[in-house]
């Protein structure tokens, strides 16, 4: 949230904010919630602490349709968060066209997590990277600013950080959103009024 707020205080128009953290960001969506100048996406465990991050959190006044909420159940993978970042987020990054790209980057959402429940190999969180990189550059953002946030198995943390940071670098993976999956069905459905590439 500083990051953005530092972005926009230094001219840009639009920020970003992607959230791949095991939690759902509250507080950085509390922030933003009203504020067109940012998109903030999140994918996240639910039901998990801290209970928020609902479908239906879309923004208010002014930033409705600017929150973008994809909870996943515990054991998701990485096909479900392709999946997600194919039908959802990615539709609605190149419809916004930021001028730069945040990621508040948790790493608890790793299968060894001691924490989360969510079962991320570290190589993911490289492709991961790849992508939002790559979308930088085809949308003419700056390049991805990627934040360190959780992570509870030191192992696991040390591995999926090498992997992001290799990631930036590297092919974006292929991925397609094929439909039927009923967590993605759901955040389109609700973000469509908003977003024309997801009608």
């Amino acid at each position: 949230a500083v990051a953005a707020g530092h972005a926009l205080s230094r001219g840009l128009e639009r920020v970003a904010i992607l959230d791949w953290d095991v939690h759902h960001g509250n507080g950085t969506q509390d922030i933003f919630y009203g504020d067109r100048r940012v998109l903030y996406l999140s994918l996240h465990q639910s039901p998990f602490y801290p209970g928020t991050g609902a479908v239906g959190e879309v923004g208010e006044g002014e930033g409705r349709g600017f929150t973008v909420n994809v909870p996943l159940s515990a054991g998701s993978g990485e096909d479900l968060y392709a999946g997600a970042l194919a039908g959802v987020f990615l539709p609605v990054l190149r419809e916004f066209v930021p001028g730069v790209i945040v990621v508040s980057a948790g790493f608890d959402a790793h299968v060894d997590d001691l924490l989360g429940g969510m079962a991320l190999g570290s190589d993911a969180f490289g492709r991961f990277a790849a992508l939002i990189s790559e979308l930088s550059s085809e949308v003419g953002a700056a390049p991805p600013a990627f934040i360190l946030e959780g992570g509870y198995n030191l192992d696991a943390l040390t591995e999926s950080v090498a992997a992001t940071m290799q990631g930036v670098q590297e092919e974006a993976p292929d991925w397609e959103y094929a439909g039927g999956v009923r967590h993605i069905e759901k955040s389109r459905e609700a973000l469509a009024p908003y977003w024309r590439s997801l009608r």
